[in-house]
């Protein structure tokens, strides 16, 4: 084998290797895709949906199925209001708000964490201050949301925060039988605590680009052979261009000879 057809059989597994990953990728942007438009399609469904019992929604093993996420849930307890928790660092109103963790004791003596808004930060390590619940005998209706994990970097929290909102560690801090499956955000609660705090954007429903960056890997892979393709013609070309360049001086002497013959015949016949 020529060292050209070598090294052209480099280039080709090279743009093999290429589409390979390329053809990864896209697969792995059609899945986020479809992973994306079934957390739309979820939160269509669910969000606006008419609250249910929380122990219809959660049975007494505590979990939560994912196809009841963001479904409203009603409550009818109280709020532990002493063992109120912070969770930090939380991006609400274009800053590292608070959002507030407050215990609810549901009537069947279970424990539910309720995530009643958000506060903004105040000059040290806590907001400045935070509206109170109510107290009593309340009515509230949630969305459910699963648990966080813990945060990678291992970062922790002053007393009375929590860094995410883990509920495994959450229930450590709380007394009770606490629900691990699921939170809740707070839609409504009558009657109303006093002050406001922040309330929570509903989920976007924008797809996201995976679908976009999908069809791109595709191109980037036929791209990389139509590259290759037109590395190796330039090489033909080129290599052409030289061998008929060596070829043409070669001709030229026999045409000057023949022209040479021609004269001496003519000088001959005078």
């Amino acid at each position: 084998m020529s060292g050209r057809m070598t090294r052209w059989s480099v280039y080709v597994l090279v743009a093999i290797g290429f589409a390979v990953a390329c053809a990864f990728l896209s697969h792995w942007q059609f899945e986020r895709n479809e992973s994306r438009s079934e957390q739309i399609a979820l939160v269509e469904q669910n969000y606006d949906a008419d609250p249910a019992p929380l122990a219809q929604l959660i049975d007494q093993d505590g979990a939560l199925d994912p196809a009841d996420q963001w479904h409203p849930a009603t409550l009818h307890g109280e709020y532990l209001a002493d063992q109120q928790l912070l969770v930090r660092n939380r991006p609400h109103g274009g800053t590292s708000a608070f959002e507030v963790l407050v215990p609810f004791r549901d009537d069947d003596g279970r424990v539910f964490i309720v995530d009643r808004g958000w506060v903004p930060p105040g000059d040290g390590d806590a907001p400045d201050a935070v509206p109170a619940p109510p107290e009593g005998r309340v009515e509230v209706t949630v969305r459910l949301r699963p648990g966080e994990q813990l945060p990678a970097s291992g970062r922790g929290a002053p007393e009375g925060q929590v860094p995410t909102i883990h509920l495994p560690s959450i229930a450590e801090l709380v007394g009770g039988d606490v629900i691990t499956g699921a939170y809740g955000q707070l839609v409504d609660e009558r009657p109303a605590g006093d002050g406001a705090l922040g309330t929570f954007d509903s989920p976007t429903d924008d797809p996201g680009p995976h679908l976009s960056y999908a069809i791109q890997w595709i191109l980037f892979a036929v791209m990389g052979f139509i590259f290759i393709a037109y590395i190796i013609r330039t090489e033909i070309v080129k290599h052409r261009e030289e061998v008929e360049g060596v070829e043409a001086p070669a001709r030229r002497p026999r045409r000057r000879d023949r022209d040479a013959d021609v004269e001496d015949e003519l000088l001959d016949a005078r």
